[in-house]
């Protein structure tokens, strides 16, 4: 995966992730659930920097 698809996949993921907690409140399970997975996808982005630097 690119930089750039990954970037797209984390901008797309926080809007769902806003988009929920609007709509289900904060503490809802779906938000949890989306806000686990953004967390992951910016676990994969510093991963790729991290990568990058060594």
């Amino acid at each position: 995966m690119s930089k750039n698809e990954l970037l797209q996949l984390i901008e797309t993921k926080r809007k769902e992730l806003v988009n929920i907690a609007s709509k289900y409140g904060l503490t809802a399970s779906a938000t949890l659930q989306h806000s686990q997975e953004l967390d992951c996808l910016l676990n994969q982005y510093e991963q790729f920097f991290l990568s990058k630097s060594i």
